[in-house]
């Protein structure tokens, strides 16, 4: 299946739950609650106390309820987006793309290591076990076992679907070929965050998974893998960074409230943890830093 449709039954799912989430007040009424939709990447064991210090210090700055929850993946954070249920949301490229043409969502900061919008990027690396001598770069994974991360994940799944379908020019893939078992990998499956990817191939239970190198270094640096327990085969270009959205109910003047927050936020504990990049801050930034997602998202639809 194409991404929008892997997408659409993301959503159906997600309506079809409930989502369970709650915050935002009916429209015409005096807003009492501001939400944050986190992704499971951002919600470890390590990042819930930072992820709640930075809720406490915005309550401050707004002066209401400021809650933090986490979301089962992506498209529910849209849809939480679309119907008011979050009113902000930390999120992928591919995701905040999604956001902007399905909830009129728009994109406010991203981050940035040392606060320079120039170094606002990171890359999608390809991973295998160390010890498996089978597959040493992005040349030996057909016929393989692969866990991509989520349909709307960019360095999990857009931008390694792009890489595999340029690597492999006479094979004539698409994204339908790369995400159905026995077409090209023996065996294809989402793992659902980078992290559980991650232990998917230490453990043997898939041989390659795509995963954010920022994460990765992350994982090893908490200890969570071992750096010999890995091999990188494939390293992709530069993606634009992850960004905090808002939704089409926050007002201008709330959103102003939030960029200068956002901004400033200086909690070094809240950018290691949850933003997995120590230094990192947040810059300012909008729908025009993401063109180059929002373009080859169409193009591999297109396919």
């Amino acid at each position: 299946m194409k991404f929008r449709k892997l997408a659409a039954l993301g959503l159906a799912a997600a309506m079809s739950a409930g989502l369970m989430l709650t915050g935002c007040s009916s429209q015409g009424q005096e807003k009492k609650t501001f939400t944050i939709a986190y992704a499971p990447n951002e919600s470890t064991e390590q990042s819930v106390d930072a992820r709640q210090g930075l809720a406490k210090d915005l309550q401050e700055v707004l002066g209401m309820e400021v809650k933090e929850i986490q979301a089962s993946d992506y498209n529910a954070i849209i849809e939480a987006l679309r119907t008011g249920k979050a009113d902000m949301a930390y999120m992928g490229p591919l995701a905040v793309a999604l956001a902007v043409d399905r909830a009129d969502a728009q994109p406010v900061v991203m981050k940035a290591p040392q606060g320079d919008k120039a170094q606002a990027v990171y890359r999608s690396v390809l991973i295998a076990r160390s010890d498996n001598t089978g597959i040493n770069s992005i040349a030996d994974i057909r016929g393989k076992t692969m866990a991509f991360v989520d349909p709307d994940s960019t360095s999990g799944n857009l931008i390694p679907t792009a890489e595999i379908i340029n690597a492999f020019p006479d094979d004539k893939l698409d994204s339908d070929l790369l995400h159905t078992n026995g077409a090209f990998f023996e065996a294809v499956s989402f793992s659902g965050k980078h992290q559980a990817g991650l232990q998917a191939v230490i453990k043997g239970d898939v041989d390659v998974a795509p995963i954010s190198d920022q994460i990765l270094a992350s994982e090893i640096a908490n200890g969570n893998a071992g750096k010999s327990d890995i091999k990188v085969i494939f390293e992709s270009g530069d993606i634009p960074a992850e960004a905090m959205v808002v939704g089409k109910g926050v007002d201008s003047a709330l959103r102003e409230k939030l960029v200068g927050f956002l901004t400033g936020y200086q909690n070094e504990e809240y950018f290691t943890k949850v933003i997995k990049v120590e230094g990192a801050r947040f810059v300012e930034c909008g729908v025009q830093d993401y063109q180059s997602i929002i373009e080859l998202n169409d193009i591999i639809n297109a396919q």
